[in-house]
């Protein structure tokens, strides 16, 4: 399959790397309750990827879901080793 699904999932993990205790704004819908929260997008990112991961097994007609998996893994290794390192800033007195 040709697609850029496996490379936004590397996004995420290296967002999930990057800013794991940011707040995400995310839609959420119980029965007849509609509301936008604010989570932390560690929770959202974990849990996108099990849904992944249990989805992974599974006939899923034209979603590569090994493509994300391994798109989101290699995100998260890619962050860590191109990271690039803090500025430092002097003040000159």
């Amino acid at each position: 399959m040709i697609g850029a699904s496996g490379a936004i999932a590397g996004i995420l993990g290296a967002y999930l790397i990057l800013f794991p205790r940011t707040n995400v704004s995310t839609l959420f819908i119980f029965i007849i309750i509609i509301r936008i929260i604010k989570v932390p997008a560690v929770l959202i990112l974990v849990f996108w990827f099990l849904i992944q991961l249990l989805n992974a097994g599974t006939e899923g007609g034209s979603v590569a879901w090994y493509a994300h998996i391994g798109g989101f893994i290699t995100g998260i290794f890619l962050i860590k080793i191109l990271k690039p390192a803090p500025v430092r800033t002097y003040r000159l007195n």
